[in-house]
């Protein structure tokens, strides 16, 4: 395990994103986003996703430096086209213009189509958060099959993140942001790269036979190289049966079909899309009961008795909250693994000797 400081980290990311095509503020606003999902310990999102983006950077399927294009523009909604974009780029351009609508309409409606990977959805529910609205996200991952439905075996869902933002007045937003996996395709990748294991039947293999092993979802591997889930002979399982798949199904109806992404299918291009809704809760609350009712509410929820092996009951963003504070004392953990494949990326872009010696001094 390798430790370094969170701003040697995104320093030495958006290095590696300069090298590949990026301009400086495109590659250290990836390179901070990224970072940031490490923060909160998310880290299937956060910087072991570099040599994915690099790879795909450079078959073409992410465009650096690309501007989205407002293709839909109403006073209360608004479709975004990415135009394959990354996501940390196109994404916080479609956010803000719902962000605008909202605030002006107390209500707002922005679907984002064809972008990059978009990292941690709740970084986009924190940024509406900051500006005092509540959001809702649907998304899909088109082009990525990773979930077996309930009742099969074979991969026909994508991941398909939902999460919901919920500003506080002087706190930090409550945010509930999950992929309708039992795990994200990230945790996979961390796992087979020497990090946190799977919970037991995680995934599912062609026979019906339960795994915990990334080798289902991936195949065959060496250590620092490439993961490729097309290659494995099995899928993710859907979390809760046939409510966490029906969920699934409906981000992909909606962050895919409807936002003109597309529902996840084999054989195209990787994009995501995400379908978001945004209401300012003053417009609603004309008494001001919301914010001290969900303080009654979280209070009641934490002081509920522990079930045994439970050292206290959480509401969502309890545990970011924790590994926020850590990681930005003490740095971000990385497996070796992990480490070795960012700076094999590294190398094969050009970046120096001398800065990959640098990010962990």
């Amino acid at each position: 395990m390798v430790t370094i400081k969170v701003e040697n980290l995104i320093n030495f990311v958006a290095e590696v994103f300069s090298h590949s095509e990026s301009s400086p503020e495109e590659a250290r606003r990836i390179a901070t986003y990224l970072t940031t999902a490490n923060l909160t310990g998310h880290d299937s999102h956060g910087v072991i996703r570099v040599p994915v983006y690099v790879r795909w950077k450079k078959m073409g399927s992410i465009v650096p430096n690309q501007t989205p294009e407002v293709v839909v523009d109403t006073p209360s909604l608004a479709v975004v086209d990415g135009k394959f974009g990354y996501g940390q780029t196109v994404t916080p351009i479609a956010v803000k213009l719902g962000i605008e609508k909202c605030k002006k309409a107390g209500l707002a409606a922005v679907a984002l189509r064809n972008s990059g990977h978009l990292g941690r959805v709740g970084d986009w529910a924190e940024m509406a958060a900051a500006e005092g609205l509540v959001s809702i996200h649907f998304v899909t991952a088109a082009g990525s099959l990773l979930v077996a439905p309930y009742g099969g075996v074979e991969k026909r869902l994508s991941t398909a993140p939902y999460c919901v933002g919920i500003p506080r007045q002087g706190q930090d937003p409550i945010v509930l942001d999950f992929a309708t996996s039992v795990v994200a395709e990230g945790k996979c990748l961390v796992a087979s790269r020497g990090g946190k294991k799977l919970p037991p039947g995680a995934l599912v293999d062609a026979d019906g036979t339960l795994s915990d092993d990334p080798h289902v979802l991936y195949g065959a591997y060496t250590p620092d190289g490439p993961r490729d889930h097309t290659k494995g002979t099995g899928a993710i399982r859907a979390f809760g049966d046939h409510k966490g798949s029906g969920l699934a199904f409906i981000c992909e109806l909606l962050g895919g079909a409807l936002t003109g992404t597309g529902a996840t299918s084999s054989d195209r291009r990787f994009a995501n899309g995400m379908m978001a809704f945004y209401i300012d809760p003053k417009v609603i609350d004309t008494s001001n009961f919301f914010d001290g009712e969900i303080t009654r509410y979280s209070d009641f929820i934490r002081a509920t008795k522990p079930i045994a092996g439970t050292e206290s009951v959480l509401i969502p963003g309890d545990p970011e909250r924790k590994t926020r504070a850590d990681r930005t004392k003490n740095g971000i953990p990385l497996p070796d693994d992990t480490w070795a494949a960012i700076v094999n990326t590294a190398r094969e872009v050009g970046v120096s000797e001398a800065s990959i010696q640098r990010a962990t001094s």
